[in-house]
């Protein structure tokens, strides 16, 4: 077992085309966020495992004896089930007042650590601090990057995987064979998470860059290129169960309207993955833009037609078209995420003037970039100052 720290972090990833008619057999394409979650593993001798997650304010400490203890078999038996999930909720010990997203945080990470290192003479010491750019509950795959951090990171301690970081490396990132294992896991962790998962968003934190997703079938784009954007968080909550019900009530009312308004979308994600293609085999040139420009607007009117656009989105695309940049929603709409399409033309200034404006709107704006690379293992020197402090002050 190792007995270095590991320092890993995960994409979170948006939907660039595709949402909701993806529910109905056509593609998505799901694109990794560079906003990242970052993981700092710590073996120690102390006879503790230690998990911290100060974005939800999370601290929990267990006994390696008691945990040792237990009878784990029950972990061996195939699929993740409603009861395994009650075991686990025994194993963790909650307070009577822990709200379920801190439970399920909770319960993924104890579901790997006891599924990955059971296999270990005995169940290791440590303490694992998570911290993320990512905000949680907006459709942006956090939980996914947080299970992908947990799976690469108890991977690599146990020596299930090897460490890929050579000396004097700054980052490294994992071999196809070795991401394969730890997407399976990530997988895992999701469905304790969110019971019946895609597969998307760990497939996306995992292997980064951009996939498209059909009928369940999942196939990555070429080395697509990096894509500045702005991503702005409305804030206002919604029920993606709800508005996916409403999608399909509107389509069953009226399928002489709605279905085309499905095929035009799938449409939309073909030829935005066709002009990606393009802007990795040549250099990518203005033309480019203004077509990815052309396609993010025709899905955003096709998305409202569906009825699960949000007055807040509405103000988004105003906004950002008044500095001449062109925005749709991101994931399941009425309200949540959006994002900006940021031409390499763009002046600074222009780009923080837009981002004032959606603030003052009550927004939350980050300028990040999409197909970014996925799960990777750092040096700690190679971190961010603000990202080494956050893990460190843990």
């Amino acid at each position: 077992m190792l007995s270095e720290v590991l320092l890993v972090s995960a994409p979170g990833k948006v939907i660039l085309h595709g949402e909701h008619a993806v529910v109905h057999g056509k593609v998505a394409l799901a694109v990794a966020l560079n906003l990242r979650t970052y993981l700092r593993l710590q073996p120690h001798s102390n006879g503790k495992v230690g998990l911290n997650l100060p974005n939800i304010g999370i601290k929990r400490a267990w006994d390696v004896a008691r945990l040792q203890l237990l009878d784990t078999n029950f972990l061996e038996q195939g699929d993740i089930t409603p009861e395994k999930v009650e075991k686990l909720k025994e194993v963790a010990g909650f307070p009577e007042d822990c709200a379920n997203h801190e439970r399920l945080a909770v319960l993924a990470f104890l579901y790997l650590y006891l599924s990955i290192c059971r296999k270990q003479s005995a169940l290791p010491s440590l303490d694992i601090a998570v911290w993320s750019e990512l905000p949680t509950g907006a459709g942006l795959g956090s939980s996914a990057a947080y299970s992908t951090c947990l799976a690469a990171a108890l991977l690599t301690l146990c020596e299930e995987i090897p460490n890929p970081l050579k000396d004097g490396e700054a980052t490294s990132r994992w071999t196809s064979e070795d991401l394969e294992l730890i997407n399976k896991w990530a997988f895992q962790g999701e469905r304790v998470i969110h019971g019946n998962p895609s597969g998307v968003d760990n497939a996306v934190s995992t292997w980064g860059g951009a996939l498209r997703y059909q009928q369940g079938k999942i196939s990555f784009l070429k080395r697509p290129p990096a894509l500045k954007i702005l991503l702005t968080n409305t804030k206002v909550p919604r029920s993606t169960k709800a508005l996916v019900l409403s999608v399909r009530n509107r389509l069953l009312k009226f399928p002489e309207i709605v279905a085309p308004l499905l095929t035009s979308i799938d449409a939309i994600s073909l030829e935005c993955e066709r002009v990606l293609g393009e802007m990795v085999a040549a250099t990518p040139a203005l033309e480019h833009y203004l077509v990815l420009e052309e396609l993010i607007d025709m899905n955003q009117h096709h998305l409202n037609a569906l009825g699960v656009g949000h007055t807040s989105l509405d103000q988004l695309c105003q906004v950002t078209m008044a500095h001449g940049l062109h925005s749709k929603l991101t994931g399941a709409g009425g309200g949540g995420c959006g994002i900006t399409l940021l031409r390499p033309d763009l002046e600074g200034p222009e780009v923080e003037a837009m981002k004032q404006a959606l603030t003052s709107c009550g927004f939350d704006c980050w300028e990040t970039s999409i197909g970014a690379p996925g799960i990777s293992i750092h040096s700690a020197a190679s971190l961010d100052v603000p990202i080494r402090q956050a893990l460190d002050g843990l």
